[in-house]
């Protein structure tokens, strides 16, 4: 292979080091950006000045250094999302504002401010990354390594010559410097650079065409405040003050749309059809569940709305399955009795959570038969379904075939001892029940036997081209969430294999093919055709918006598991069936939400559920607030107590409750609740351009559907309000002469109105919140509406309503008891609330221990600050040699503290540890 570049190129490095990893031989070609008469197939990419060029064997070329990087190292990391994520990262993040830098200081020799401003948020994001780690993502090199080395060797590469600025990012300083001792990475700067080093990249960075600035500028999953750095230090232009204070003053907003029901799709529209995951109807949802599915989709359905997009949110809960026969049992009732139990509990908890589905619905109807039976006859017609006999584990005890869910055992694959017969939750992947080692019977705990059973299955292979052809009309468009991509790019490349869509249960949509009439459908072929069944209970005309795929762009909203069986198993039943069916879009899936030390579970009881939320006494908003804002989108997060108090009393309270207050008692306290006239100066002209620019990145970021960026908009443009009151001082002004309490006016006018806005853009996330403002302004009924500009909502002369504080201070306090509530299952609860009930036995021949309280307190202390630590270890996903080891200290200094309170260490630790089946740790 032949790689193309001009000399001293940084991005040819990205090549080199790949190909010195795999071992594969790279002839090297220098390239004259301005000549290039010899290589008319790649003129227009040169004349582009785009290098370096990857030639292939085949003739084809890649020109993309990324690309080129992961195609020599032969694709081993390619199915790993979260090199995928430092991959985008450093395109679309990192390069619009090192690549500036580089060109002017490193190549330039020139020193600016400005750019460093722009750079050193990013450099924060990859130092957090890297700290005391060997490699970006996992134990070893990956491209996400050696595409970031290349992109900051301009700036690392001498390490003689490194300046202050970036010897404080110490773990980018170790990190870099433990790769450059590798010898692939050191023959690869004696190539590219020919021994000169970074002095070789000079001629190369100036050549260079620039990536375009994105609008949004990365936030690196952290609060600019927690950065170090705001909005107000970046600068605008003049051209973006003068459109900014023309737009505030002269703009119009256009009137919401009414939302009247049955919402219907309209011809010239951008109708969006949404659905979140339907919940399994036989459990309470805990946090975990929520936003994974109905609490993102609600958001992203609420900013639709706003954007007065023709919009239709349904969702309901699945009611078929073993699941629902399983807790039938446990509860002595019937499927249906449990069925209305729980979709009853289901629906008031999302009212709770405020949740605004256009229909909530369910699963157990006549549509849902009829709707489901259809695709199968047109799937069989087609001859898209096999009959298959297949091996199945029954109960002899119970004289019954076994479902999946009635069948527990030991993962064939990473030997979880309790895994389902369906899928393994501890690793993830998917099973069959014959599979599991040391199976047994979740209804009788006995071993169940293999025997034969005649079953449908949906023919996959068959089906395949045409899901990658449709695939393929999707992926261009970047629009899925990259797990969901990732997930289904690896069952597509494994091959698809046939999928059984039967099972031996009574509680289910029967079977309507004569020989399997004793047979259901299996809930994951029958459970997505629920979307469609619970739309046709809304309205009679449900096929204009799940037959019309031509008006019709649908989101599907989920947690990673469900991914296969939206994004293949539906979309081939839909495509097999061949009745011009609204196929995904979007397809948009979390990671998983941890729970403090662990994880949550429906099944053990582990964790906050949507019941014990609205028994905590804190609001709804709060907790919305919280999951948004540390929704697992690209990998994992933690519910933590004590973070859960910091985010609200730092944002909420003290930055956009703080911000919101202060204007509006403002303007009842000196102007009688009657808005000022804003007579705006270049000054204020400053602030509306930059709150422009984060109102145009908070759009693009919804409807990218990074909503926990979104929410970080939100709070940099509260900053920006209490930074401009804090630096025009109005209340001083307000006292001084006629013209300094005018400008006093102009400065809270505008305030009043920054809050009108904010008001508009929080009404996704805490859509009580945004009415409690609203009501405060009294702002007019038609303000729920998103431009891409900042326009006057509150004209001089608009009377206010009253002013109050929009968010209480949580105490540590009550964090600490709370965190103690819900530590263990759900049992381990019960339990304890029955001992602590019951009358104290005396203690015969009791020893009195003497406690040293000031060593008690140390020890606690001490306790707290390793958990934080080994919590931040397991949030990094660092190497389990270091959590291990800091594991063992935290139990060292547990005993300690036991000892001098003179306790057993099961008091101290409280039962949180993970246990299995019989107990043990």
């Amino acid at each position: 292979m032949k790689l193309l570049t001009d000399s001293g190129n940084p991005h040819a490095l990205k090549a080199v080091v790949a190909a010195n990893i795999a071992g594969t031989d790279l002839l090297i070609q220098e390239v004259d950006r301005t000549s290039c008469s010899d290589l008319p197939a790649l003129l227009n990419f040169l004349q582009r000045r785009q290098l370096p060029i990857l030639e292939l064997p085949s003739g084809k070329a890649l020109f993309s250094a990324n690309v080129a990087c992961r195609y020599l190292l032969g694709n081993k990391d390619a199915d790993d999302f979260q090199v995928d994520e430092w991959l985008e990262w450093e395109s679309s993040q990192l390069q619009p504002f090192l690549a500036p830098y580089l060109l002017t200081c490193v190549g330039q020799g020139k020193k600016d401010s400005a750019l460093f401003a722009d750079v050193f948020p990013l450099l924060e994001h990859l130092d957090k990354a890297v700290k005391d780690r060997q490699y970006i993502v996992g134990n070893s090199v990956t491209s996400a390594d050696i595409v970031i080395w290349s992109a900051l060797f301009p700036l690392y590469g001498d390490s003689s010559k490194l300046a202050d600025e970036f010897l404080r990012y110490s773990g980018i300083v170790d990190w870099f410097q433990n790769l450059s001792t590798q010898e692939a990475f050191k023959s690869a700067i004696a190539t590219v650079t020919k021994g000169k080093g970074v002095s070789a990249c000079k001629a190369s960075l100036s050549t260079q065409p620039l990536p375009l600035k994105p609008v949004v500028k990365s936030t690196l999953n952290r609060s600019q405040s927690e950065a170090g750095s705001t909005s107000s230090e970046v600068s605008v232009s003049a051209e973006e003050v003068t459109a900014a204070i023309s737009a505030f003053k002269d703009g119009k907003s256009p009137k919401p749309r009414i939302r009247t029901h049955p919402i219907l799709p309209q011809k010239g529209e951008k109708n969006i059809l949404i659905t979140s995951a339907l919940p399994y109807v036989n459990n309470v949802p805990h946090l975990g569940n929520i936003i994974g599915c109905v609490l993102s989709a609600d958001v992203f359905s609420r900013f639709c709305r706003l954007r007065n997009w023709n919009t239709l949110y349904i969702c309901g809960t699945d009611e078929y399955g073993t699941a629902t026969e399983t807790k039938a049992l446990e509860e002595g009732l019937t499927p249906q009795q449990i069925c209305d139990k729980y979709n009853k509990i289901h629906s008031e908890i999302y009212q709770w959570f405020e949740i605004d589905f256009d229909f909530f619905g369910r699963t157990t109807t006549p549509q849902q038969t009829k709707i489901s039976q259809d695709i199968f006859w047109r799937l069989h017609k087609r001859n898209f379904l096999l009959t298959e006999t297949v091996e199945q584990l029954k109960c002899q005890q119970c004289d019954k075939f076994l479902a999946d869910r009635f069948v527990e055992g030991t993962c064939p694959l990473c030997n979880y001892d309790d895994a389902r017969g369906d899928q393994c939750d501890k690793c993830g992947k998917l099973i069959n029940a014959t599979e599991l080692k040391k199976p047994r019977c979740k209804l009788c705990n006995k071993t169940p036997v293999v025997q034969t059973s005649e079953h449908l299955f949906l023919d996959l292979p068959k089906l395949e081209p045409a899901l990658s052809a449709f695939l393929n009309t999707i992926y261009p468009t970047d629009d899925w969430s990259n797990n969901a991509k990732v997930i289904t790019r690896s069952w597509v490349r494994d091959g698809l294999k046939p999928r059984c869509i039967t099972r031996d249960l009574k509680w289910g949509t029967p079977v309507p093919l004569e020989g399997f009439t004793e047979k259901v459908f299996y809930v994951w072929f029958d459970a997505p055709i629920g979307y469609l069944s619970i739309t046709a209970n809304y309205t009679d005309q449900w096929e204009k918006w799940w037959k019309n795929p031509q008006q019709v762009t649908l989101y599907n909203f989920m947690a990673k598991d469900n991914v296969p069986f939206h994004s293949v198993v539906f979309p081939c039943s839909l495509l097999g069936a061949e009745d011009n069916y609204t196929l995904v879009n979007h397809l948009q899936a979390t990671e998983y939400l941890n729970y403090e030390d662990g994880k949550f579970s429906k099944s053990r009881g582990v964790g906050v559920f949507g019941n014990n939320a609205k028994d905590t006494g804190i609001p709804a908003d709060i907790y919305r607030f919280y999951l948004l804002f540390v929704r697992p989108e690209s990998q994992d997060s933690t519910f933590s107590w004590e973070d859960f108090m910091t985010k609200n009393n730092s944002e909420l309270l003290n930055n956009l409750g703080n911000f919101v207050n202060r204007a509006l008692m403002f303007v009842t306290n000196f102007f009688q609740g009657v808005m000022p006239a804003v007579d705006g100066t270049e000054e204020d002209g400053q602030l509306l351009a930059q709150i422009n620019r984060e109102l145009q990145a908070f759009i693009q970021c919804l409807e990218k559907v990074r909503l926990r960026e979104g929410l970080v908009r939100i709070l940099n443009i509260s900053r920006l309000g209490n930074q401009y009151i804090q630096g025009q001082k109005p209340w001083v002004l307000v006292k001084g002469t006629p013209g300094e309490k005018a400008r006093a006016g102009t400065v809270i006018g505008l305030a009043a109105n920054v809050a009108c806005l904010l008001s508009v853009m929080v009404q996704p996330y805490m859509p009580a919140t945004s009415n409690t403002i609203q009501q405060q302004l009294q702002a007019p009924p038609g303000v729920n509406i998103l431009t891409d500009t900042f326009v006057c909502q509150l004209p001089a002369g608009h009377k206010i309503g009253k002013p109050s504080p929009l968010f209480q201070k949580i105490e540590a306090s009550t964090m600490a008891e709370l965190k103690k509530k819900f530590a263990g299952t759900q049992m381990e609860r019960k339990e304890q609330d029955q001992k602590s009930k019951a009358p104290a036995q005396p203690t015969q021949n009791a020893t009195p221990v003497q406690v040293d309280q000031a060593e008690v307190d140390r020890l606690t202390a001490e306790v707290q600050k390793q958990g934080e630590a080994v919590r931040q270890l397991k949030t990094d996903k660092a190497e389990k040699k270091l959590v291990d080891a800091e594991v063992q200290k935290l139990l060292a200094l547990k005993k300690q503290l036991a000892a001098a309170k003179g306790e057993n260490l099961a008091e101290i630790i409280g039962g949180k540890g993970k246990k299995n089946k019989k107990g043990k740790k």
